[in-house]
This record gives structure tokens, C-alpha cells and sequence, in this order.
């Protein structure tokens, strides 16, 4: 009998997963709140379906996963451990491409009793950086040897011919999540010590990678990256970085951004004002000498920017304030709002003059550096690189990068090549080697060099 996937969601990265799976034989149901997106997915085909659904809805979510062998959620991850339940209770395997939360581990002992696997971040950031780390990883274990130090770092950008734009970058995924992330704190290991970086630092000091056939990038660093050394099984690492991938010029505008004030999930009132209204408001805010009155005087679009250079202490034509006036955010334009956030607002502006074009790529960047260390006192760096243009025709990149491996992942359990149960990310051999060798025969390829000199290290 011919296999039963269910996949919740038809977001930006679900139509490869439905096409992969659909061409290997398999019968695929889409259930969503947007069941045109999903019909345009299938594409006709007589082994796809789409069924109106709407993630609240528990009753229907459970007859959905009774009637199928496997279940694929790329809802938000607030729905996650929700799906789970339900998977558990009629012993339907799962997979997510989501980081695993502290209530999707809770059930791993259930999952475990149910006979089933919840297979989580195989994906892309995380997925592929997992799986092509580990097998660095397992390799210098392999020879005696121990990870000094570990970079990792990854970015979804515009291929290069697109990214026109001040910002130099365009979405094409989760907008909203590209932005918020802006505000996270981060955590790394830096020759043993701790690097705490609080949200207002995040984008002051980063360090610049050149990438080859994109040129030089900037990182800066991405969440907790201290956690690895467990995940990955590197105790011994002295340094261990996960960091993201921008374009220059990014960080510089967004930390201007970010002391501004606005990507701030703070409400206040914006009745009647302009987007130079509310940039004028955040100003006065941070810097108290101006008074209501001075600040009801520079109406001026140039008067505001120089303001912000003053009291920033940055050049007037610098590629941060140019950003931003690029933006809009210097305008006198009403921003039709009432009570809502800068976040929102700016957010907003950016998806509106930042979405990637029906004609333009995107890419993936994605780049290991390891330091291996041996008994015998050598010692090699180890870089794995992968870039992946996405195709205005077919897919982005980052579609691709993200739903292929959980494409791979459902083929392998429904198979029984996977036979792990409870909750589990792709670190381990039985699942990464025929993970990443399956992206290969698809085009998406780590490049992996060795035996590079020290002095090719990262930092």
C-alpha cells in the first residue's frame, strides 16, 4: 500500500519537500489555511491533496495524523510540540525542521514508549550545518584527534547580482523572524572563555570572512553557541563560534538601527505621525538634551538625518544613515498607524522594498572551520564550504536547503533506514552520512579541504 505523508503548512519552503516527495511515490496531503498556495503546489498531480486547516484546530489535526504514516510540520515552532502529542498518542512518526524547544524534549521518553522517532532540525541552519559538522567532527575523533576550535557560520542572502539595494540583502524567508532576530543576545567561547555579547552589541564588532565567487562578508554571532560543545560532542573545543553571514554594511546599519530603538517590540502610541515622526521620537528618547520644542523644529528630512549623526557620533553620509534614508525612515509620510511598535513598522518598510524579485536568485552560504589537534602535536584547519544559488524558475535556495533534508529524513523512516525512536536531531552517522550523501546526488554539495595551515584558521 502505497505510504501516507501529511505535511501541516505551506509556507515558503514547502513546495520542494511536496515535489520530492510526490515524485517518489508517496501520497502527500497539504493541510493549511491557505489551500490556493498549497493547490499550486501540487500542481494537478493525482498524488497530492490539499485540505483546509487551521493550526488551532486540535479535532482535525488528530483525525488528519490518524489517517497518515507520517507527519511533517513546518508550522511555527509554537505548534511543534502540540503536533507531537497527537503523534505520539497514534504512533505516527514526525519530522520538523525546527531547533527542538525545551517541550518538544520533554517528550522523548513518550515517543520513545510509542515506538516512534520526532526527528527535528534537519533543515538548514540547523540541519545541514549539523550534519556536515558532524562528520568533520566524528572524522578527527576518527584519528585521535580533538577540535581546538570550531566556526560555524551561515547565511540565506541575494546572489550577488541582486543584492542592490543599501541593505544589500533581500528576504526570502520568514521576514518577520530575519528582523527579530536582530534582537537576540548572544553566547560564545573564545579561547576558553566566555563572550558574552548583550542585543545591543550584537552587530558593533564583526569580522569579515572572504567567501569565494561571493567576495567578503561580514558575521556577527548567532544565539548560544556554547550549547554545541555538547550537541556536537566537543568538550574539549577552546573556542566555539556559530555566527551568521551578512553582506557589509548590514551590521553598521543595524546596529544604528538597533540604538535607535527601532526594531522594538515596545508599543506606543503612533496616531497621526510620520515615519520621521517616529525616528525623531526614538531620537529624543535616546538622547534626552533635545527638547520637545528643538525636535518639533527639525522637520527638515536632512535636519533629522544630521541630528542622528550628531548624536550617534557617526559621518552624516554614512552607509548606515544612506540605508535608512533609502528606506524611507527619514520621510514625512504619514505611517497610518494607532498603538503599535517600531518593530512593526520598520519591519514592515523593509518587506515592502526588500523582497526578492520573480527574476532574482538567492543563495546559501554556508562555512566550517575547524582547528584539529593531534597527540603527536600537529596540527591541521579543516574548512567545509557550500554555496547553493537558488533558480527564479523552480525554487530558492533556501527552500531547497531547508526541505530537501527533511525530504530525505520522511524517505529514510518511511523506509526503515532510520530506526532511532524518541526526539532526535540528525548528529549521529546512521542519519547524517545518507542525508548529506542523498543532497549530494541533488546538487547540494559540502566542500570539504584538509590539511590547511594554522594560519588558515578563522580568527
Amino acid at each position: 500500500m502505497t505510504q501516507k505523508i501529511l505535511i501541516l503548512g505551506s509556507g515558503l519552503v514547502a513546495r520542494p519537500i511536496v515535489n520530492h516527495l510526490i515524485s517518489k511515490g508517496y501520497l502527500v496531503t497539504i493541510a493549511s489555511n491557505t489551500p490556493e498556495r498549497a493547490i499550486g503546489m501540487i500542481n494537478g498531480h493525482p498524488s497530492g491533496k490539499s485540505v483546509f486547516w487551521e493550526a488551532t484546530d486540535e479535532a482535525s489535526l488528530d483525525s488528519l495524523i490518524s489517517g497518515h504514516d507520517l507527519t511533517v510540520s513546518l508550522l511555527p515552532y509554537t505548534f511543534h510540540a502540540m503536533v507531537a502529542r497527537h503523534c505520539i498518542a497514534h504512533k505516527k512518526n514526525m519530522v520538523t525542521t525546527s531547533y527542538v524547544k525545551p517541550e518538544m524534549r520533554e517528550l522523548d521518553q513518550k515517543a520513545k514508549e510509542a515506538g516512534i522517532i520526532i526527528l527535528n532540525e534537519i533543515g538548514l541552519d540547523p540541519g545541514i550545518d549539523h550534519m556536515s559538522a558532524m562528520r568533520i567532527i566524528d572524522h578527527i575523533h576518527s584519528k585521535g584527534g580533538a577540535v581546538l576550535e570550531f566556526y560555524s557560520i551561515c547565511g540565506a542572502l541575494p546572489a550577488p547580482e541582486s543584492a542592490d539595494n543599501p541593505f544589500k540583502y533581500k528576504f526570502s524567508w520568514s521576514p518577520k523572524g530575519v528582523v527579530m532576530a536582530g534582537n537576540n543576545d548572544a553566547l560564545y567561547l573564545r579561547h576558553r572563555n566566555p563572550v558574552n555579547v548583550p542585543t545591543n552589541e550584537l552587530f558593533k564588532n564583526p569580522f569579515v570572512v572572504n567567501f569565494p565567487q561571493v567576495g567578503q562578508l561580514e558575521v556577527y554571532p548567532n544565539r548560544d553557541s556554547l550549547a554545541y560543545r555538547d550537541i556536537y560532542g566537543i568538550p574539549e573545543a577552546l573556542t566555539v563560534y556559530r555566527g551568521t553571514f551578512r553582506y557589509r554594511g548590514w551590521c553598521e546599519t543595524m546596529n544604528v538601527i538597533k540604538q535607535l530603538s527601532l526594531i522594538s517590540n515596545e508599543k506606543q502610541d503612533m496616531t497621526g505621525m510620520s515615519y520621521a515622526d517616529m525616528v525623531r521620537r526614538q531620537l529624543g528618547k535616546l538622547n534626552t538634551r533635545i527638547t520637545n520644542n528643538e525636535l518639533r523644529i527639525s522637520n527638515e528630512k536632512v535636519g533629522l538625518k544630521q541630528e542622528i549623526a550628531d548624536t550617534l557620533d557617526i559621518p552624516g553620509n554614512s552607509h548606515a544613515l544612506n540605508a535608512m534614508e533609502w528606506l524611507g525612515l527619514f520621510e514625512d509620510k504619514p505611517m497610518n498607524r494607532k498603538t503599535d511598535s517600531t518593530f512593526e513598522v520598520v519591519s514592515d518598510l523593509m518587506i515592502s522594498k526588500m523582497g526578492l524579485g520573480d527574476n532574482e536568485r538567492d543563495m546559501v552560504v554556508l562555512q566550517h572551520t575547524f582547528l584539529a589537534g593531534y597527540s603527536d602535536g600537529s596540527k591541521e584547519v579543516i574548512r567545509s564550504r557550500m554555496l547553493d544559488f537558488g533558480s527564479p524558475s523552480t525554487d530558492t535556495s533556501i527552500a531547497r536547503t531547508v526541505a530537501l533534508p527533511a525530504a530525505i529524513g520522511v524517505e529514510m523512516i518511511l523506509k526503515g533506514e532510520i530506526r532511532e525512536k524518541g526526539v532526535h536531531i540528525p548528529v549521529i552517522p546512521s542519519i547524517y552520512e545518507p542525508v548529506l550523501n542523498a543532497l549530494e546526488a541533488l546538487g547540494i554539495k559540502m566542500t570539504e579541504e584538509f590539511g590547511l595551515p594554522v594560519s588558515e584558521n578563522i580568527l
